[in-house]
């Protein structure tokens, strides 16, 4: 199962893929989760692996996609009594019929950032330095790929700058910097693509003249008013060396109100988080009303367990539970 978790991992990691991984790393018997289990959830809320039975999964599930958002590792803990709140721990109430209790570690993994420098000017070739010793994912497309050597990045050789062959996500930071070698093919290919940052080595007044040749062929004004040009924070450089220390410091600043903006923000709320939830009468649990198939209608009222055991306790003394379900979402049905 580990070497299986590892090649699992491997692969995510590889395409760039955001994902958590969840490690059990105590439990209470009776649990059928137990020290070393292991799983991994995607962004899209899937799990892989085993931490647990159907209990415990709707929990970790919630609780990794908000780790996606504020990027932060936090430990999870399940139980069949409320304890005392400890820094540092989610606690989950669940009196199921198990009774036993797990803490999982919940460990965010995010893609590192990514460059795509088009160019090969004294600023690209900076740039790419620079970006690949502090650990960013670096490529860099140029007709010439021979004269290209960057310290770890990645070359990718296409003529007139075609990005077909290159991965490129909302989250990938694009730098044109041609130089006069191009400019115009570089910056109308990187229009086309869906990078949330693109920027133009060049002065204001070469800017301006290459975004009206963008236009008269086509681009959009909104996708050529979003380029940054010029290139980096104004810190009055004018070296290729400052300019391209500009240029990452500004990716540096972006990112770093991305991720300010997360944390201030109801975390998980840009990601695709379990909708429809509702809490189980019985033992607390949060389920989703979408999938489990333990159901109960009383008194024109929807009630959704976790597991067969908590509708059956339910069924058969509905009254007492009816406090606890105060809090349960109802539906419509």
């Amino acid at each position: 199962m580990f070497d299986q978790f590892l090649k699992k991992t491997t692969e995510l990691v590889t395409r760039g893929d955001s994902f958590v991984t969840a490690t059990v790393v105590r439990c209470q018997s009776p649990t059928s989760g137990k020290p070393g289990d292991k799983a991994i959830i995607h962004a899209d809320g899937k799990i892989w692996g085993w931490i647990g039975g159907g209990c415990a999964q709707p929990v970790v599930i919630k609780e990794a996609l908000k780790a996606l958002g504020d990027g932060r590792p936090k430990l999870v803990r399940i139980s069949p009594s409320a304890n005392n709140p400890e820094e540092g721990i989610v606690d989950y109430t669940m009196t199921c019929h198990s009774g036993g209790a797990l803490d999982i570690y919940l460990e965010p993994v995010l893609p590192k950032p990514r460059i795509l420098i088009l160019g090969r000017s004294p600023v690209a070739r900076t740039l790419a330095q620079l970006g690949s010793t502090i650990g960013y994912t670096v490529v860099v497309v140029s007709a010439d790929a021979a004269a290209e050597n960057p310290a770890n990045a990645e070359i990718v050789e296409t003529q007139d700058f075609n990005l077909e062959r290159v991965t490129i996500t909302p989250q990938t930071f694009v730098v044109v910097a041609t130089q006069g070698e191009g400019d115009e093919e570089a910056l109308e290919q990187a229009t086309r693509t869906n990078a949330a940052y693109i920027a133009f080595v060049a002065s204001k007044t070469k800017a301006r003249k290459v975004f009206e040749h963008l236009q008269s062929r086509g681009a959009s004004s909104d996708k050529v008013s979003q380029i940054r040009a010029p290139a980096g924070l104004d810190l009055g450089a004018r070296s290729p060396e400052e300019i391209a220390v500009s240029i990452l410091a500004e990716i540096i600043q972006i990112r770093a109100n991305a991720a300010k903006e997360a944390a201030q923000s109801e975390p998980g709320s840009s990601l695709p988080v379990i909708n429809d939830e509702a809490k189980d009468p019985v033992c607390g649990m949060i389920v989703n009303q979408t999938k489990t198939k333990y159901q109960a209608d009383y008194q024109g009222r929807m009630f959704y367990f976790c597991c067969a055991g908590c509708k059956q306790t339910f069924e058969q003394s509905p009254q007492r539970y009816l406090v606890t379900a105060s809090n349960v979402t109802f539906s419509d049905e």
